[in-house]
């Protein structure tokens, strides 16, 4: 008698535990299935707006975003929302945007590829100028680039590619409009909302 009562109690313990096991093995199995379908949550701009580096300091303005701008929507409060917009992290007004009704999902992700070791010969060669260009904005543009041209219309980061971080710039933030002057050692550049629109000499 004793034996079944030990049989009992035995069983009564063990078959507990392992639905425990089954049920985090459940849990976890849902988790790896959830992270890998996320929801991208995304925005449409309803206005034009800045972005904020730091939305403690409205003098932090990364860019303009111009309206009907789609951005990916990181996270919200009652004020901003944290966006991710033309390779740049911020923070805009919440009411500046409407978030659209239908989330894209994220691309699974890819498969890992085998590393394939390059012949040591070619591992530590240092990519051209010319390349680096190349692969960012194709030939003609490369070309221009890297022979050290400037033109009204190119971008902010077309002038840092072509002629390198500036010395000195001034900004200053009119509405929703950003100019700056970016100094030279004898010349002066003039960028509208991150487009170069004019330059000329530096007055001693």
């Amino acid at each position: 008698m004793k034996k079944l009562i030990l049989l009992f109690l035995f069983l009564g313990i063990i078959i507990p535990i392992s639905s425990q096991v089954s049920d985090e093995d459940k849990l976890l199995e849902l988790e790896k299935s959830g992270s890998s379908q996320q929801e991208v949550i995304t925005a449409t701009l309803t206005s034009s707006s800045r972005l904020f580096k730091n939305h403690d300091d409205l003098t932090s303005v990364i860019m303009v975003i111009p309206k009907g701008s789609q951005v990916e929507v990181l996270a919200s409060d009652s004020t901003y929302l944290t966006v991710f917009f033309d390779g740049s992290e911020g923070f805009i007004m919440k009411k500046h945007a409407v978030i659209d009704k239908s989330p894209l999902k994220a691309a699974p992700p890819a498969e890992e590829k085998p590393v394939v070791q390059k012949p040591a010969e070619q591992t530590n060669q240092p990519v051209s100028r010319f390349t680096y260009l190349e692969n960012k904005y194709g030939t003609t543009m490369a070309a221009k680039l890297n022979a050290n041209k400037i033109w009204k219309g190119m971008n902010a980061g077309m002038v840092r590619d072509s002629w390198g971080k500036p010395d000195k710039i001034s900004r200053e933030i009119n509405g929703n409009t950003i100019k700056e002057e970016w100094i030279y050692k004898s010349t002066w550049l003039y960028l509208e909302n991150n487009t170069l629109r004019d330059w000329g000499p530096v007055k001693n």
